[in-house]
């Protein structure tokens, strides 16, 4: 189900056309093909999309567990904050160095193989993470290695999706899918806090590393045999002589002048280093300002309503494209809720409120926060189809960057403020920042191909 090649905005203007139409760019012409080799047959997108979904839930749930044991691993070690903010932070550290490098690879092969590669590693990792803490008294070190490595494994899954999408998936569609992957990212947080609430307090934390790394291992030998066994080599996406998935290189420099595709990178980032911030330091904001509360609560029910609410997402998004509403509109009102409106909730939580109040703000702003995936987390593909993983990456990349950052200021911040109003403040002035660029500057036409401005149809 790979683009078409040219955007909504341009395409609606060749509807009327008698004939199959020949699209021409600059001094290359090309006659579009009635059906893409690089299209999913519809009975195999199902099956990808659901195996993707749970692979999504398992990397979050992987990504999750040591933000959840944190508290008690640092009780077990007599870690401060700022040793816990360390360790936490060490993940994002790894997670910024394979964004592009995965992002490139999955443009020129596929991200099926990547996929699968990272999803074996990172589950040998989960499984050995326990091991670590009975080597020697070097813990903390361990643990952020560990963290590292974590970071470095699942750091090339969200650029490969990317890829993917934009070369098997429609424009209609990719907001559906992306939100699809989205909301796997929740349930994956919601079954992590689940078993926290069953096993952390009987088991001990090791068995929420070994439980995860389990479950990931098997998603991996899953897909290992159903879908990639036989496929001994890894071969170059299909295209045609003249394709419009290659970037001509004269072309890298002049998109980087693009004020458009600055604007989705900055939202990008200003999204993603909240919610990693609001990731990581959530569970440790319930169980300190609310000791006496059920850890079910705070770590189950905003995962569970995010859930849902990022499938309606990207329902509504793919809704209204299709129903011939301009896509760049679409886009900056999804981000509008995503980034704008979840502020409003998350601002409330600097009060003094009571628990049943806090985990209703968080669970709205979580939810809004979903409604990226068909904002900017689908832009790239309207933006740079033809190179959509790799630039996914780097948005990846930047982004856990400034999750990083955020982690280790946050933890500090608390850390001498003992006061959480000051990290939701900074959250609510990053997020204000990104969404106003977006707003301002956002496109959603094609920019990846010369002389984009000049095509016509003869």
């Amino acid at each position: 189900m790979a683009d078409k090649q040219v955007s909504r905005d341009s395409r609606n203007d060749f509807d009327d056309s008698p004939r199959d139409p020949k699209v021409c760019t600059g001094k290359d012409f090309t006659q579009e093909e009635p059906e893409d080799q690089n299209l999913w047959p519809r009975p195999l997108a199902r099956k990808w999309i659901l195996m993707l979904f749970m692979g999504t839930c398992l990397l979050y749930c992987a990504r999750m567990v040591m933000p959840i044991c944190a508290v008690s691993i640092a009780a077990t070690f007599h870690w401060s904050k700022i040793d816990t903010g360390l360790v936490l932070g060490g993940f994002f550290w790894g997670y910024c160095l394979t964004q592009i490098l995965g992002g490139h690879i999955s443009d020129r092969v596929g991200g099926e193989w990547i996929l699968l590669l990272s999803a074996s590693s990172w589950a040998l990792i989960m499984a050995g993470t326990p091991l670590l803490t009975q080597i020697g008294c070097h813990t903390l070190a361990l643990l952020t290695m560990s963290r590292f490595l974590m970071g470095l494994l699942q750091g090339v899954f969200f650029p490969s999706l990317a890829s993917l999408c934009s070369q098997r998936v429609v424009e209609g569609e990719r907001g559906f899918l992306m939100s699809t992957m989205n909301s796997g990212s929740h349930l994956g947080t919601l079954l992590a806090g689940g078993l926290e609430s069953l096993m952390l307090d009987s088991y001990g934390w090791e068995s929420m590393f070994y439980s995860i790394g389990f479950l990931s291992g098997l998603w991996a030998l899953v897909v290992w045999q159903c879908f990639l066994k036989g496929k001994v080599t890894l071969k170059q996406m299909k295209t045609s002589k003249i394709s419009q998935w290659k970037m001509p290189k004269t072309r890298w420099l002049s998109l980087f002048k693009e004020s458009s595709f600055w604007a989705m990178v900055f939202a990008h980032i200003c999204a993603s280093g909240t919610s990693y911030t609001l990731l990581s330091w959530l569970p440790t904001y319930f169980k300190e300002s609310f000791p006496h509360a059920t850890g079910g609560m705070y770590n189950v029910i905003p995962w569970l309503a995010a859930s849902p609410s990022a499938l309606g997402g990207g329902y509504i998004s793919d809704f209204l494209i299709n129903k011939g509403y301009r896509v760049v509109y679409v886009r900056k009102i999804m981000q509008f809720l995503a980034m704008g409106v979840s502020s409003i909730f998350i601002m409330l939580l600097s009060r003094d409120i009571k628990f049943h109040s806090a985990v209703i703000f968080i669970s709205a702003a979580i939810s809004l926060s979903t409604f990226t995936s068909g904002g900017v987390s689908v832009n790239v593909q309207d933006l740079t189809p033809s190179c959509a993983g790799a630039i996914y990456g780097f948005m990846n990349m930047l982004g856990a960057f400034t999750g990083l950052v955020m982690i280790s200021v946050s933890g500090y911040l608390i850390e001498v403020s003992l006061s959480w109003s000051t990290v939701f403040s900074l959250i609510v002035l990053i997020n204000t920042t990104g969404l106003a660029a977006f707003l301002i500057f956002g496109e959603a036409r094609r920019v990846d191909l010369e002389d984009y401005s000049q095509v016509f149809v003869i």
